[in-house]
């Protein structure tokens, strides 16, 4: 018995000797991955009429204008239209460049004023030297609001209403805003199309009751 438990014990201490062997000789353990580095922020640059430097904006500061800007031409489809409108009917031109920090990687031609609605124009050489084919693009409506409340000198547009920026959609006149007026519009429609009706109706009577009163004469 006391030879058995010699044993247990001498490979028990040999067991735990040599896990601490394999500790001590085995090597560091593998570093964990290094997290994917974080995409670098955006920004815009915006050049054109009235301005003596390009506007730069930057998301660490002006996150909300960054975000309006791009916007405007983050929506744009793989092909555009061939040709745009006339020169004389574009207007000021104003182009926006899109960064990753301070690398730029795409620009655009924005023509808030021009005639028809706002135009966007995508050159086919991009800083990116990424492969696209140039094109026209109609914009948003918002465009000059967007422009002007970034910091681009544009005379402020009464036509759109800003939903904070960047926003933008065509204004209703105040008037088909009235709820009250639109009602008193309508009872009075209503209340023309039912004198209409009755006047009618007894045109109608009338000219029944003429033609038996005269049947009735002939018939005597």
């Amino acid at each position: 018995m006391v030879r058995q438990m010699r044993r247990y014990v001498a490979v028990l201490a040999g067991t735990l000797a040599a896990a601490l062997l394999s500790l001590g000789t085995a090597g560091p353990a593998k570093a964990a991955p290094k997290p994917a580095p974080k995409p670098a922020p955006a920004g815009v640059d915006i050049s054109g009429p009235g301005l003596s430097e390009p506007l730069r904006l930057r998301a660490e500061t002006q996150p909300a204008h960054v975000v309006a800007v791009i916007d405007q031409v983050n929506f744009l489809g793989r092909v555009g239209q061939p040709k745009g409108p006339k020169a004389a009917n574009l207007g000021p031109k104003y182009t926006v460049v899109v960064l990753a920090g301070e690398t730029p990687k795409q620009t655009y031609d924005l023509y808030p004023k021009a005639v028809g609605g706002p135009r966007i124009y995508r050159p086919a050489k991009q800083p990116d030297s990424r492969k696209i084919s140039a094109g026209w693009f109609l914009g948003r409506l918002s465009m000059s609001e967007t422009l002007r409340t970034a910091g681009v000198p544009l005379e402020r547009q009464f036509d759109t209403v800003s939903g904070g920026v960047g926003g933008g959609e065509r204004v209703l006149p105040e008037d088909t805003l009235d709820p009250a007026k639109d009602i008193d519009e309508a009872l009075g429609e209503l209340q023309r199309l039912l004198l209409l009706n009755v006047a009618v109706m007894l045109t109608i009577t009338v000219g029944l009751a003429g033609i038996a009163l005269l049947i009735r004469r002939r018939t005597r």
